[in-house]
């Protein structure tokens, strides 16, 4: 076994490219620098600009001069730089060699030799620059477009821009605060109060960020740092983590709306697969340098392939049960919906590791989709083609077709990223159109079955693989079951799976290893992913234990999945490599203990253990509330919610939300986005607010979750509600929800099916018949309703009938006789007698208050505050949609 010298050569690259602009982030923290050194880095890396009055002038893009400054700084924390090979740059010291790995970084705005035009072009592609563009911008002073300068400006949110009708704003009034990456720091706050003009308290703020960021370098593995893209991939989280929030350009009066870090990962993989192209072609002189340097020479060749990578049949995988599954429900959803995402993340790897290419490489990653930048050679298309031939080939032989991931492949030259000039449709746009448009042929042309022989696509000699002692698997019900489970015997995918599913909330085991040959670890699954060893083991890496393995090459990656801190300010990071496939599982805690004594969950067999996960049945009576007054009776249903939603135009957002000026770095932030909100808020909310709600899946821009029928419909709104403060209050960016309210026990499959089909139903809702649909909405209790109404029904009218019905002593059998009057108010049009339901309402009340002791003034007084809400406020207002409110009044009384 032995570490790859061509992907560690790649690996390079991508560090010099992801460490281009690491100067931004010193010089706004005024990082201490000796001002003679200083003076000489600048004349060696950044720009000089004449004044009309002398030859002295002055020189542009300091930062460039601090890149240097700063590697110098964090060097002890980096992989050995200082060896004679550093293939294919020079000596890390060497400052008079052109090629040295220094220079290539830092000599991005000034770039002569090849390898520093391979950092310089990529970094102009990344920004969707021409020629001309980019000449501006390397000769513009400091300054954006919102008035600040490099140390005041503070990010703007995409999200606030995306428009799908009509103008963008012209103003903005949210940005990101200037955090490490956490569940709050996601948030733009109001730029009124927070972003001002003191340089002094701004670049404070930068100082503590990077004084953040040496303190995390230390805690990556030393061991790693032998493996360069074992440690790449570590770094390349922290980067995130510390620069998610500092604006990338604050010159050329831009908008500063691409993070640091966005531009850092989309530059190192625009530039390590320029590097391969060249390299692969033997072009690595000075006439590729010359080329490179006139845009009308290269920049209209095809280098680049932009590889997609979609899991289809997630929903048939997760939730397919034709077994006996019922007991095992919640360990199965959990087992499978962690087993989607690395079957996604080893594909990606898979791809990156047949073509030797750095985790940098891949751009977008987010719920069972990836985009990795690669060099477009004849080479790289056949290596694609064998992984695919990989990919199917396993699904085909544990799933049976029932799931995959296709691969699709688009050639793209430098111009093909350009962004849209004086009101021309944009390149970048058409590439965009170019890439959706090959996946969907890829989607709909699963397996290329078509294409393939019969001996390819037939299960030979399955029936031979059943032991007749041993039947069929108790999981799935059709493989045949190999391996002993509890009293069962099942499938070694369903024992993996199921193995996961426990695995996952032992909180000692929140690191996966992946690796070529098997660790021999405890806690492995059986199966290996694509040829990859998987196991899930204890933060142990730090004391050297598998230090050896990453030395020699066998150690892929190491993954932290841990989930959020309860703490909401606290940075994601843990010294690893960081990976949002995780999803919150309810525990139970000291209180469900006591309340179990106190007859809770009567009827249900299985006995809770203190920080076991909670069963299906238990989450279903986790609503019900005790008697006032009463220590033995329990109020309110036994029920679950599957809560089932995703983002609305979701397609059209990434294709014309930011019209022509979008590029691939805005491409890369918006997926990154869109996705931090369901994999790192939600699971934080879920933590820390609604304890009883069940994760099974999260991430891109959809989400699956069952819980308390009551807790769900309250996270709902919740979520909703953060979601519109998370895209900065944007009217055009929203989800819609479809919840389905059951009782306990219904099969897994029927529980997805009644939520798609309620979600689908929410998608639909459109009262004014607009064209196109609004979308924007949530079906509950098979209303399906705008997300302000309700918030109403569910809040406001809630709050108000429940205090009526505490006043005036309302019946369940009052409660539900509104129900036949709403039926009636419904249909008035149908039969006008139906109109009658206002007297129906006034008579069932007047009625109802005589037989209270009360006299006729407050009856009057009673009965006038009864119609205003409940008659006028309830049914009048809001229709058949105040039954919402009706059931979540109704469903808490019930005992």
């Amino acid at each position: 076994m032995a570490i790859n010298p061509l992907l560690e050569q790649s690996s390079r690259i991508a560090l010099a490219a992801f460490l281009h602009n690491l100067g931004k982030f010193a010089e706004r923290a005024r990082l201490p620098v000796d001002p003679e050194v200083l003076d000489a880095n600048k004349q060696l890396y950044c720009p000089h600009r004449k004044n009309h009055v002398d030859d002295r002038g002055w020189f542009t893009h300091v930062h460039a001069a601090y890149t240097g400054l700063a590697m110098d700084a964090i060097e002890d924390f980096l992989p050995d730089l200082t060896g004679t090979d550093f293939a294919p740059f020079g000596s890390w010291k060497t400052q008079d060699a052109d090629d040295s790995f220094i220079n290539a970084a830092a000599m991005h705005h000034k770039p002569k030799t090849f390898l520093q035009w391979v950092i310089a072009t990529a970094d102009r592609v990344a920004s969707g620059f021409d020629r001309e563009e980019f000449e501006q911008y390397n000769a513009a002073d400091e300054g954006t477009a919102t008035g600040k300068n490099h140390y005041t400006a503070r990010q703007l949110p995409l999200f606030e821009q995306i428009r799908l009708h009509g103008e963008a704003p012209q103003a903005y009034a949210y940005r990101y605060p200037l955090k490490p990456l956490s569940p709050n720091s996601i948030f733009p706050v109001k730029a009124a109060g927070y972003e001002s003009n003191d340089n002094a308290a701004a670049q404070q703020e930068y100082n503590d960020l990077w004084q953040g960021f040496t303190a995390a370098l230390r805690q990556m593995p030393k061991a790693h740092r032998a493996n360069g893209s074992l440690w790449l991939d570590h770094f390349e989280t922290l980067w995130g983590v510390y620069t998610q929030a500092i604006p990338a350009a604050t010159a050329f009066n831009v908008r500063p709306d691409v993070s640091l870090y966005d531009h850092s990962r989309v530059t190192a993989a625009l530039a390590t697969a320029l590097w391969r192209y060249h390299q692969e072609r033997g072009e690595t002189g000075e006439s590729a340098a010359e080329a490179l340097k006139d845009p009308q020479k290269s920049w209209s060749e095809n280098k680049f392939l932009l590889i997609q990578g979609d899991f289809f049949g997630i929903q048939d995988f997760i939730f397919a049960s034709d077994g006996e599954t019922g007991k095992r429900a919640a360990k199965l959803l959990r087992g499978r919906s962690f087993y989607v995402s690395l079957l996604a993340e080893c594909a990606a790897l898979k791809v990156l590791d047949t073509l030797d290419l750095p985790s940098t490489s891949q751009v977008i990653n987010a719920a069972g989709k990836f985009m990795i930048v690669a060099h477009d050679t004849p080479a790289t298309r056949e290596k694609l083609q064998q992984v695919q031939n990989t990919l199917d080939a396993w699904f085909l032989e544990h799933s049976f077709g029932q799931a995959g991931v296709g691969l699709a492949w688009t050639e793209a030259s430098c111009n093909d990223f350009r962004r849209g000039k004086n009101g021309q449709d944009s390149p970048y746009r058409q590439l965009i159109d170019k890439l959706i448009r090959q996946m969907e042929i890829i989607k709909n042309r699963r397996f290329d079955l078509c294409a393939k022989s019969a001996e390819a696509i037939v299960f030979n000699g399955f029936l031979d693989r059943f032991d007749n002692t041993k039947g069929v698997c108790k999981i799935d019900g059709r493989s045949p079951a190999t391996e002993a489970f509890e009293e069962d015997y099942i499938c070694r995918l369903a024992k993996d799976q199921m193995d996961i599913g426990a695995w996952l909330v032992n909180p000692a085991k929140q690191r996966i290893l992946i690796s070529r040959e098997t660790l021999t670890l405890g806690s492995e699954v059986k199966i290996p992913i694509f040829g990859y060893h998987v196991g899930f083991v204890e933060n142990e890496d730090r004391q050297g234990k598998f230090g050896e393995q990453a030395r020699n090459g066998n150690l892929l990656r190491a993954w932290d999945f841990s989930l959020p801190d309860t703490d909401p300010d606290r940075a994601l990071w843990n010294g690893y490599a960081r990976r949002h496939i995780n999803a919150y599982v309810s525990l139970a805690d000291e209180r469900d203990i006591q309340e179990e004594l106190l007859g809770k969950y009567i009827g249900i067999e299985e006995p809770l253990e203190l920080d076991a996960v909670k069963t299906l049945n238990h989450l279903a009576c986790s609503d019900r509330k005790l008697a006032p007054e009463r220590q033995d009776k329990w109020l309110g249903i036994s029920a679950l919610s599957t809560l089932k939603g995703d983002v609305d135009n979701l397609g059209q957002i990434f294709e014309k939300g930011l019209g022509n000026d979008i590029s691939f770095s805005k491409t890369a932030a918006l997926s990154r986005q869109m996705n931090a909100f369901f994999t790192v808020y939600l699971p934080w909310l879920c933590r820390n607010e609604f304890q009883d709600s069940y994760t099974v899946f999260a991430g891109g821009d959809d989400f699956f979750l069952i819980g308390p029928w009551l807790s769900q419909i309250k996270l709902a709104g919740k979520m909703r509600q953060a979601f519109q403060s998370y895209v900065a209050n944007n009217q055009e960016v929203h989800f819609s929800a479809g919840i389905c309210t059951t009782k306990p026990g219904l099969p897994i499959t029927q529980l997805g099916d009644l939520a798609e089909d309620a979600l689908e139903a929410a998608k639909g809702h459109n009262p004014k018949n607009q064209k196109p649909a609004p979308k924007n909405a949530v079906t509950c209790f098979n209303q399906h309703i705008g997300w302000d109404e309700f918030a109403e029904l569910t809040g406001q009218r809630q709050q108000n009938l429940l205090r009526l019905s505490e006043d005036n002593g309302l019946s369940t059998g009052y409660v539900y006789g509104l129900l036949n009057l709403i039926e009636m108010a419904e249909k008035v049009e149908q039969n006008p007698e139906n109109a009658l339901w206002h007297s129906y309402f006034a008579y069932r009340t007047a009625r109802m208050l005589e037989r209270k002791k009360l006299d006729k003034d407050q009856r009057k007084q009673r009965h006038a505050a009864l119609a205003e809400e409940i008659a006028n406020a309830g049914i009048k207002g809001h229709g058949g949609n105040y039954r919402v409110t009706l059931f979540c009044h109704l469903y808490q009384q019930r005992d």
